[in-house]
């Protein structure tokens, strides 16, 4: 096999297969990709780690058709250095190739191709969603995600997309993100995807979506989602598992509600937990009328206390919180009011951005014990 091609267009694509491809080394088959012609003109790469696969496609000049199989990690960091121009990729005998570019020449050891794992066949995407949309979604939930393994369901964001719109749903068990947009989306005849996403798939997907403008397509099997972002096709293997009732959690009703500047909040926040416990995380909020005082304490560092003017007229009332939860929902907002709701000082509490741009957002966080 032999081919050339810009030094760009490779690079672009490499840099998303990095994310997807396994770096542990259990299997080393995995820390390469699988470099193969498609067509006249359209060099295709796959990357995977069995759990999830990327496979990209650009134009190229074939020489000679055929695959090779290159260490991902080793080839992008050559490609970034090389200058500006055409990158010529020749496979030699035993699987070794050679890259060269103007002045720079290399050989890279390669395997063979019935060593690559195979990867799933892709389905039909049934459904288009905007990329912008999909990533707003993401951004929005993915840092309420569980990090322990243990807790394999939640590892992961709850989608579901029709051709009345779509919604994505995350928790961790300690706090819940939720959106939903209406009418965001395009759907085959009454074809619906309900699925759960695992966290890795939704970073990789998110960095898709930020270089693309137009739609997503999706289709879904029993085991697999598909993300047809572009020349680019995203397979992921589903979580498995009874995803909580997130209904439950979710309050109906609200006994007091007052409204913040979200970028005064969480900035009153950030200062404030600078004094809190580093194992708790624990911040006091202290509601009077027409204040809200938020306090923090360290037994060996210290304590803080600050003030934010607020709207709320109710009866007295402490809420303890972990700072890190409201910090990163705060990260992602755009600086927009923020309705704060809730019953009382032991009950969950929402919180919802007022300007949603026909997005229904909501942030439910429960109390700690202070």
């Amino acid at each position: 096999m032999e081919f050339n091609i810009s030094k760009n267009a490779i690079q672009k694509e490499l840099g998303f297969l990095q994310g997807v491809v396994e770096r542990k080394n259990t299997i080393p088959a995995l820390s390469n990709i699988l470099v193969e012609s498609f067509g006249e003109n359209t060099i295709r790469f796959i990357g995977t780690d069995l759990d999830i696969t990327l496979r990209c496609e650009t134009e190229a000049d074939i020489v000679t058709s055929g695959a090779m199989c290159i260490n991902a990690r080793k080839l992008y960091e050559i490609v970034r250095v090389l200058p500006d121009a055409t990158i010529n990729f020749k496979k030699e005998e035993n699987n070794w190739v050679t890259v060269k570019c103007e002045r720079s020449n290399f050989r890279l050891f390669g395997i063979t191709r019935d060593d690559f794992p195979s990867v799933p066949s892709f389905g039909l995407a049934t459904v288009k969603i905007s990329a912008a949309v999909l990533k707003s979604f993401i951004e929005r939930t993915i840092f309420a995600t569980t990090l322990e393994e243990s807790r394999y369901t939640l590892s992961g964001a709850k989608f579901s997309v029709s051709k009345k719109g779509a919604r994505m749903v995350a928790t961790d068990g300690h706090r819940l993100a939720y959106i939903e947009k209406l009418d965001s989306s395009q759907s085959d005849g009454d074809s619906v995807i309900d699925v759960l996403i695992p966290r890795k798939t939704l970073v990789e997907l998110s960095k898709l979506a930020s270089s693309h403008d137009g739609d997503i397509g999706l289709g879904a099997d029993d085991n697999h989602v598909y993300f047809e972002v572009a020349s680019r096709l995203l397979v992921s293997r589903l979580l498995t598992g009874q995803f909580p009732n997130y209904e439950m959690v979710m309050p109906k009703g609200h006994d007091h509600s007052t409204i913040f500047d979200a970028v005064a909040l969480g900035h009153a926040v950030r200062r404030v937990s600078l004094m809190a416990d580093e194992r708790s995380h624990a911040v006091r909020f202290h509601f009077t009328s027409g204040n809200l005082h938020i306090s923090s304490q360290a037994s060996e560092e210290g304590e803080a206390l600050e003030s934010v003017s607020t709207d709320y007229e109710g009866v007295e009332t402490q809420i303890g919180f972990n700072a890190s939860y409201l910090q990163e929902f705060f990260n992602v907002l755009n600086g927009e009011s923020v309705a704060f709701e809730f019953k009382d000082g032991n009950s969950q509490v929402q919180l919802r951005p007022l300007m949603n741009d026909g997005y229904d957002y909501k942030y439910v966080v429960m109390p700690m014990r202070i």
